[in-house]
């Protein structure tokens, strides 16, 4: 397998960690969410410095300012947008808006020195996006009225799709540095916590293991997977990929009984397969033409 290929499957281990992030979030109780951001992101990060000081790589934490800047205004600014949305809109309208960010990588990508737009990513990537909107449609889904939290969740997907495509012009930041960056969110999400929420703290065992696992997974290791794959893998096909996470994502809600089973699903959950194997499908060899 080469390395470019590698790197893409990577991206999809982060999409399938993020495919759990829901029923994650519902098990862990009532708590608020800058301060499950802040304890999730300190997981992550204090996970991925023990690995680093493991394996004497911590000196990867050392970057340039930019690359500071890059990681933890992605990670911060992305969330806070996002729960800001979900505060202000009906979650569901607001994440099927925030969910164009694939889409918006798939455009983004044509901006980076050899790559390339191709019509087959922006058919797989649109192919993804109208499964979603079947999904959300046919779970009763509807905008019902105009929210700011609607501008809030495109700001949300802008900044992430930016965030994933602009990490592609630092792929000599070794991926361990993303540690540095989560600890940095972790931290900019406590102040916010501090000044803006009332602290709850798990009552249950079971919240507390889920937390755990939340942090050390959608919250952890998925943002390492994902700068990875972003930086060295097929930026496109990862993009078009990423719409599986919503689908997998009311998968998991069925199966832990938050959720009922439909035609929707199984639509949607058809229509990413089509849309990714669109994405990824070899361009037909042209025929020679004369002048």
């Amino acid at each position: 397998m080469s390395a470019r290929n590698a790197a893409t499957l990577s991206g999809l281990g982060a999409i399938l960690l993020w495919s759990v992030l829901a029923v994650l979030t519902t098990a862990t109780g009532a708590m608020p969410p800058f301060q499950l951001t802040a304890i999730t992101f300190a997981t992550g990060g204090l996970a991925g410095l023990l690995v680093l000081l493991w394996r004497g790589e911590a000196g990867v934490l050392r970057q340039r300012p930019a690359a500071w800047a890059l990681g933890t205004g992605g990670l911060f600014c992305y969330h806070a947008l996002y729960f800001a949305a979900l505060r202000t809109a009906p979650p569901a309208e607001a994440g099927l808006v925030n969910y164009l960010w694939p889409l918006l990588i798939v455009l983004f990508a044509a901006l980076l020195p050899g790559e390339r737009l191709r019509a087959r990513h922006v058919l797989g990537a649109l192919t993804g996006f109208a499964g979603l909107v079947v999904l959300f449609v046919g779970r009763g889904g509807g905008f019902t009225a105009l929210s700011p939290g609607y501008g809030l969740a495109l700001a949300a997907a802008f900044v992430w799709a930016g965030y994933s495509v602009a990490s592609r012009r630092f792929n000599d930041v070794p991926s361990g540095a993303v540690a540095g960056f989560c600890l940095a969110t972790a931290a900019l999400a406590g102040l916010l916590h501090l000044g803006l929420e009332r602290t709850v703290w798990p009552q249950e065992a079971s919240q507390w293991a889920a937390l755990a696992l939340l942090g050390l997974g959608p919250a952890g290791a998925a943002f390492f997977l994902w700068d990875h794959g972003v930086k060295h893998g097929d930026i496109r096909l990862i993009g078009v990929l990423s719409y599986a996470a919503p689908v997998l994502s009311t998968f998991w809600l069925v199966v832990a009984g938050v959720a009922e089973a439909g035609w929707p699903l199984a639509a949607a959950c058809g229509m990413i397969v089509v849309g990714a194997a669109v994405a990824s499908a070899k361009e037909k060899a042209r025929q020679n033409a004369g002048p």
